[in-house]
């Protein structure tokens, strides 16, 4: 999982995923990094307490608008 949060917060920081924008479905993303949903669901918890990532409950998760980061 270590990898997938790299690979993440690497695309976050180069702005393949910039602040604000949406991140594809979990079920997107566990096809693009071959790994289960709930792989996936650990990683984005683990950044959502960093402060990296935001939930909007019906939208999906959000690229935070100012990252620690």
């Amino acid at each position: 999982m270590d990898e997938l949060l790299d690979d993440l917060l690497r695309k976050i920081k180069n702005g393949h995923y910039p602040p604000g924008s949406q991140l594809p479905s979990g079920r997107d993303l566990a096809d693009v990094y071959d790994v289960s949903q709930s792989t996936i669901s650990r990683a984005v918890a683990r950044l959502r307490e960093q402060g990296v990532l935001v939930g909007r409950p019906g939208r999906g998760v959000f690229v935070a608008e100012s990252t620690q980061r």
